[in-house]
């Protein structure tokens, strides 16, 4: 019984194996991005980038930041 055990083991490591093979062999061609996620990615930062810019700009946060940076420069030493 004990070698028929052993033999179902084998058979399925060896298939486990295979499968394992296969998969780094991908994951080493797989080496970049394509053209449509470069696409991808330059949209949404370029979009993070406008919300970004009119956030900085609003009234409210410009006046923040003008505050903030005045009060450091008025810091006494």
């Amino acid at each position: 019984m004990a070698g028929r055990d052993e033999a179902v083991g084998t058979g399925a490591r060896s298939r486990l194996g295979g499968w394992l093979r296969a998969r780094r062999a991908a994951a080493r061609r797989d080496e970049g991005m394509t053209t449509s996620e470069y696409a991808v990615g330059t949209i949404a930062a370029a979009a993070f980038a406008a919300v970004l810019y009119k956030i900085v700009t609003s009234g409210a946060v410009s006046g923040a930041l003008e505050s903030v940076i005045g009060k450091a420069l008025d810091a006494p030493f």
